[in-house]
């Protein structure tokens, strides 16, 4: 029997491997682009970085270290230069296809970091299998902007799974509906109307601001928000403010919400700060052509009507007032029920004296010579 050269039993040791083989492998180097892995074969495994994960933010050098052992799959015997090819993510994927199949037959909720905002949802891998949130099941609301979910684990279930065309979309809006479904469920347990709770301002509208009282949304309104004249909402809240406020009714799943406190009614003491006789000052809030409202504290507007604002005669108040500037009259009638006080400048002006009025007079008579008429006209008629 004739004995085997070095090299006959050097290539009998090494065994042969095919496309599509899996096999075990032991690393040798790590680069920033590839994994160099020794699988017992005549030439050594090279693993690109694209061939081992889907995920671009992946850093090899941090997830692989020489001496560990990893299994991957042959995808080309002899790259031509006598390498051979390997892939770790597409063996994970056949796995992964198994995991997220079961994932999608038994619903289960799956958890993962979203590894791609794109234009119309986010992209997270779970075991190397690359699933797509579409944006409209993102939350239970629109969200145009995403950008926030960037690098956030998030939940969510497989709501379609066609591995035939690699279509993996997961939904993340029916769990966080779920979820406020059982928040709102506590919350209307333990709130009743005239509670005082604390919120966060989610949204800001022209006619008001929608409250997040955690997982339920109150309406505060724009009348509501101060005992005083609130010009636009945005000037008053911004989204992200922390507030305390007023449970003022609760209407099926709709909470009307206010902040004016009954200790701060500007009305509460009213009836003595201006009962008729009164002089107060104020500002001009606003004007109309029959007078102007004072503003004698945030909340409480008093009217002094036209005639009220001198002696001699005025056409409208924006003649002789302006919006802004102080003014000091009387009052001259309070009506605590409608809440209505009225106000007169004129009635604290001084009386005219006697012989002025008799001046007055004297000037509105017109002195005429009977007479000079008569003679005239006898003139005229020759």
């Amino acid at each position: 029997m004739s004995e085997l050269t070095f090299e006959q039993m050097l290539e009998e040791s090494i065994k042969t491997i095919h496309s599509g083989e899996v096999v075990e492998g032991t690393v040798i180097d790590v680069k920033p682009d590839e994994i160099v892995l020794n699988i017992g074969y005549k030439s050594d495994g090279i693993l690109t970085k694209n061939e081992y994960t889907n995920d671009p933010s992946v850093n090899l050098t941090e997830v692989v270290k020489p001496g560990d052992t990893m299994e991957v799959k042959v995808l080309k015997v002899n790259d031509g230069e006598g390498q051979v090819v390997l892939t770790y993510k597409r063996l994970a994927a056949d796995r992964g296809n198994k995991r997220i199949e079961e994932a999608y037959n038994n619903k289960e909720v799956l958890k993962a970091t979203v590894s791609q905002v794109l234009e119309g949802g986010l992209s997270v891998i779970v075991d190397e299998v690359r699933i797509f949130i579409p944006a409209s099941l993102v939350s239970d609301t629109y969200e145009k902007d995403l950008s926030k979910y960037a690098g956030q684990e998030i939940e969510f279930v497989i709501s379609e799974y066609n591995p035939k065309r690699r279509r993996y979309i997961g939904d993340r809006r029916q769990l966080v509906a779920a979820q406020k479904a059982e928040l709102q469920k506590e919350l209307f347990a333990r709130i009743k109307e005239g509670d005082v709770v604390e919120g966060t301002v989610k949204n800001v509208t022209d006619f008001g601001a929608f409250i997040d009282l955690g997982g339920v949304d109150g309406l505060l309104h724009i009348s509501e928000m101060s005992w005083g004249r609130v010009e636009h909402p945005k000037k008053v809240f911004k989204v992200g403010d922390q507030l305390k406020v007023l449970i003022k009714e609760i209407n099926g799943s709709k909470i009307a919400l206010s902040l004016k406190f009954d200790d701060a009614n500007p009305w509460k003491d009213a009836a003595s700060k201006y009962a008729a006789g009164n002089v107060v000052t104020g500002k001009v809030a606003r004007m109309t052509d029959f007078g102007a409202f004072i503003e004698l504290e945030p909340g409480v507007d008093a009217l002094l009507h036209v005639s009220q604002i001198a002696k001699e005669h005025i056409e409208k108040p924006a003649d002789v007032l302006s919006v802004g500037q102080e003014v000091t009259a009387k009052v001259v009638d309070f009506n605590e029920a409608d809440k209505k006080i009225s106000l007169s400048i004129k009635a604290l002006q001084a009386p005219e004296p006697a012989a002025e009025k008799e001046a007055d007079a004297d000037a509105d008579v017109v002195s005429v010579d009977i007479d000079a008429v008569i003679a005239a006209q006898e003139n005229d008629a020759e």
